[in-house]
């Protein structure tokens, strides 16, 4: 591969979707609360969550290629990395330079956005960068902010975040919504660290599949797919979120399946693999249940 090509694909651009399905709900829901959608606001707000998407993709490969972590994890399509790196070395400076200057054009949209809707940007923001700079050499050595981080990146940091950007304040009801994308992300890469709990334990990671075991980690994954669930439902029946966003139980049943088989195959990473993928399904379609639940509320 050209170092070009190493860059693109340790950015993980298969994963980058998750931003733009984030975003969506937050859009919907500044629709629905009457606030027009400038074609170029919303362009740049998913634009820089892409981008600090892609910057915390990278420097988790730059990182893992220089611990030498990348040469011991197995490959899923799901954990373990791109594998970019490892085949084209000379990249490495390229990466890093890559993923910092994609957090530099994604603060900056941001400081841009701030200066049109307003300062409640600036703590979603700080607290962003933070997030990306820190999560692999920091983070993951922590085991609890491990677990929360990747959920508050994506929740209430990009989806409340989004919807500051177009309507200038935040509501209960988008505050509420977002503990959703919280819950199922941070799910997401509570599960996804299974397979790699050995070789993330001999270079010094130190996250909950690590510190409880994947039996014990399996049930908590569970706990956190009961209440990615149970917000939404508890915020209709309070009336902080209309009706219509009860279509996310059509998703449940999915989610359901995925926590018995992580409870099943908690022990066997190959058994738990196909899982994986349908559980990026159900979190995806959770989240655009939701976006539909606003529009339609």
């Amino acid at each position: 591969m050209s170092v070009a090509a190493t860059v693109a694909r340790s950015a993980r651009p298969n994963f980058l979707i998750l931003t733009p399905v984030c975003i969506f709900p937050a859009l919907a829901a500044a629709h629905a609360d009457g606030y027009s959608l400038a074609p170029l606001t919303a362009a740049l707000i998913v634009v820089a969550g892409v981008l600090a998407h892609a910057a915390v993709n990278l420097i988790n490969e730059w990182d893992d290629f220089r611990s030498g972590l990348d040469m011991t994890t197995q490959r899923t399509p799901f954990s373990g990395g791109s594998g970019a790196l490892p085949a084209v070395p000379a990249a490495s400076s390229a990466v890093l330079a890559a993923g910092l200057t994609g957090l530099t054009a994604s603060a900056l949209i941001g400081v841009y956005l701030m200066a049109q809707s307003g300062p409640g940007l600036l703590l979603p923001g700080v607290v962003g960068i933070a997030l990306v700079v820190a999560y692999t050499a920091w983070i993951t050595r922590r085991p609890l902010l491990c677990l929360l981080a990747p959920g508050l990146g994506f929740g209430p940091i990009m989806v409340a975040g989004s919807y500051y950007a177009v309507t200038g304040h935040y509501s209960a009801a988008i505050l509420w919504a977002s503990l959703t994308p919280m819950l199922l992300v941070s799910g997401l890469l509570l599960i996804n660290q299974f397979p790699d709990v050995e070789p993330d334990r001999l270079h010094g990671r130190r996250h909950l599949p690590i510190l409880l075991g994947q039996e014990a980690s399996a049930r908590l994954f569970v706990v956190v797919l009961m209440l990615a669930y149970l917000v939404p439902v508890t915020g209709v029946l309070a009336g902080v979120l209309p009706m219509p966003m009860l279509l996310i139980l059509l998703a449940a049943p999915a989610a359901f399946m995925v926590g018995r088989k992580a409870l099943l195959h908690a022990d066997d990473p190959k058994a738990l693999t196909p899982w994986l993928g349908l559980n990026v399904a159900t979190l995806m379609a959770t989240i655009v249940l939701m976006g539909v639940g606003f529009l339609l509320g």
